[in-house]
């Protein structure tokens, strides 16, 4: 038996089968479902987790996408601002910079605007590795975002950002430019 809505056929085993929608405008229950440091980590654990394969089937770990994601706009960053920006302890930045490097998918030099501090520039075949997952990501991102509107998207992002600003702030940690 099929059941017409709207002119279309629905098989009532579709609807069986059909997993419900989450309801998030009900208040949660527990503690940690309305705890933002929580829900943070855990939507960025599933929004990593989705992409993950596709870094994995690049060839590249997960420290290693960040960085070149990261230095993909072309500017240089210190050891100490890339550590910042990846989320990874400076020792072990300064490990995978040096196997990066012999890679030949990053070069370190001076910097331009003080010889005293050496920056990680990404070298033309450290873009040429990225840049398909660059595209994969905005994809991804996309598919994730649809449903919402232009306007919540931006106010998204400019939250987040200010919640990353704030805490670098109260932190003591310089912006990076």
């Amino acid at each position: 038996m099929n059941i017409h809505v709207n002119r279309k056929h629905i098989n009532p085993r579709d609807i069986v089968n059909r997993k419900p929608v989450p309801d998030c405008t009900t208040p949660p229950e527990r503690f940690i479902d309305a705890y933002l440091s929580y829900l943070l980590a855990r939507a960025s654990h599933t929004v990593y987790r989705e992409f993950h394969a596709q870094v994995q089937a690049a060839g590249l770990s997960s420290l290693e996408w960040r960085l070149l994601a990261t230095l993909s706009d072309g500017d240089g960053l210190t050891i100490g601002e890339l550590a910042r920006e990846i989320l990874a302890q400076q020792p072990t930045l300064t490990k995978l910079v040096q196997r990066m490097e012999k890679a030949g998918w990053v070069q370190r030099g001076a910097d331009p605007a003080d010889a005293r501090r050496t920056l990680v520039f990404e070298t033309k075949q450290g873009r040429d590795t990225v840049a398909a997952l660059l595209a994969q990501a905005k994809v991804h991102e996309d598919t994730l975002l649809e449903g919402f509107s232009e306007r919540d998207v931006t106010a998204l992002k400019k939250i987040l950002r200010t919640l990353i600003s704030r805490g670098d702030t109260a932190a003591g940690k310089p912006p990076i430019t």
